[in-house]
């Protein structure tokens, strides 16, 4: 799928909320994507960094986009796990999400999510698993 496939993915198949997070598509190659979170103080808690539920789910679409890359169009799925560590706090920048699919069986899909801060740090990882419907 091209960049733009998987951008116009994000505008229809996703719920209101996850629109607002603003994630945008920057690379997509055989089996991962690529998105840019936007850093917004909406998205921040009261200590001033980035919540950790704004992480998981954009791991969590970032991960939708990539199996759908590689089934080539979207297809029904949905998640059976999200394991997701948080290394650093974000309180300023663009985060950059990459997926990518690790194994794809007919059934099952495996993948993982790497989240860096604008200095290229890791600021969480995440491990994911998925039943294809």
């Amino acid at each position: 799928m091209t960049t733009a496939e998987l951008q116009q993915c994000l505008t229809t198949l996703f719920a209101p909320w996850i629109r607002e997070l603003k994630l945008e598509v920057s690379h997509a190659d055989n089996d991962s994507v690529t998105l840019t979170l936007p850093f917004s103080e909406h998205l921040t808690h009261v200590a001033g960094v980035v919540c950790g539920q704004v992480y998981m789910a954009a791991a969590d679409t970032a991960m939708v986009l990539a199996l759908s890359n590689v089934l080539g169009e979207f297809k029904p799925m949905t998640t059976i796990s999200l394991n997701t560590n948080f290394i650093r706090p974000v309180s300023a920048g663009d985060v950059r999400v990459v997926a990518t699919v690790l194994r794809r069986g007919r059934s099952i899909a495996f993948g993982e999510i790497f989240l860096y801060d604008s200095d290229d740090n890791i600021v969480a990882h995440a491990s994911t698993t998925y039943a294809l419907l």
